[in-house]
């Protein structure tokens, strides 16, 4: 790959892993517009450690007490922190489950530029209406078991290109009554695991098949997207009460518009 391809797709990665608009969806986009080759597994996995450290160093002290809570749940003493680390773990439940059932399925009849306008303009309908009808009464410490299996079943369904993990479970949590920041929280300590397994299973498939050929790619599109995906995160919590869902809902809905155009 040339340094243009490197430094696009690392910021593709960066800003859309967690802004509600679908990363997967840009990513099989973006190539395809552009007649770039494919990227490869080694860059994929790459750029998913990238965003997967930026969310942790974000969240570095919410996981710190998780952690140790966590432990001490384990031994009865139980907290906000550790019903929180538990949510996080029940809620990658159905994604994971999800992923081993359909990820062939969907790989192969599931990634069309079609697919992807239907999900992105579908999903961003139902992003505008949790936002225009949510309660935001709670924070992500007071879900339920419940809401938690609600949430974590929404992720499963972002496995479909165009839906945005993102996106769908900030939508679950504001139909179930939580703030716009304590969703996107939520949300994005969910990531965690969800793309620890997702790089994981990345990796066994590139183990398979390829070996390493320029590890400078490597670096620098894991670094671009590790500060992209970092601002990103920051920059979208801070101006989230202020500019609400209006903004992504609109750009999903002329992407898909656009493919719809292009690809009907």
């Amino acid at each position: 790959m040339d340094i243009i391809q490197i430094i696009v797709l690392a910021l593709v990665q960066g800003l859309t892993e967690f802004l509600p608009i679908s990363s997967s969806a840009h990513l099989i986009l973006v190539p395809l517009i552009t007649d770039w080759p494919d990227q490869g597994l080694a860059f994929d996995v790459a750029v998913h450690v990238g965003t997967l450290t930026a969310v942790v160093l974000y969240f570095r002290k919410e996981i710190s007490k998780m952690f140790v809570a966590w432990f001490a749940s384990l031994k009865g003493k139980h907290s906000e922190d550790s019903k929180l680390a538990w949510g996080v773990l029940l809620g990658t439940i159905p994604v994971g489950l999800a992923g081993l059932l359909f990820k062939g399925y969907i790989a192969e009849n599931l990634r069309s530029p079609l697919v992807i306008a239907m999900t992105t303009i579908i999903f961003g309908l139902l992003l505008w209406y949790a936002d225009w009808s949510g309660k935001r009464a709670r924070d992500e410490h007071m879900l339920s078991w419940k809401d938690i299996i609600v949430i974590g079943c929404a992720q499963a369904v972002a496995l479909i290109p165009g839906t945005s993990r993102s996106g769908i479970t900030i939508t679950a949590g504001l139909l179930l009554g939580l703030t716009a920041q304590a969703s996107a929280r939520f949300s994005f300590l969910l990531s965690i695991p969800v793309i620890i397994l997702a790089g994981g299973m990345e990796t066994l498939d590139y183990l398979e098949v390829a070996s390493i050929d320029d590890m400078n790619d490597l670096i620098i599109g894991a670094l671009i997207s590790a500060v992209s995906a970092y601002l990103c995160i920051h920059y979208f919590l801070m101006l989230l009460e202020k500019v609400g869902m209006t903004p992504f809902v609109m750009y999903r809905l002329i992407l898909g518009a656009v493919l719809l155009s292009l690809y009907l």
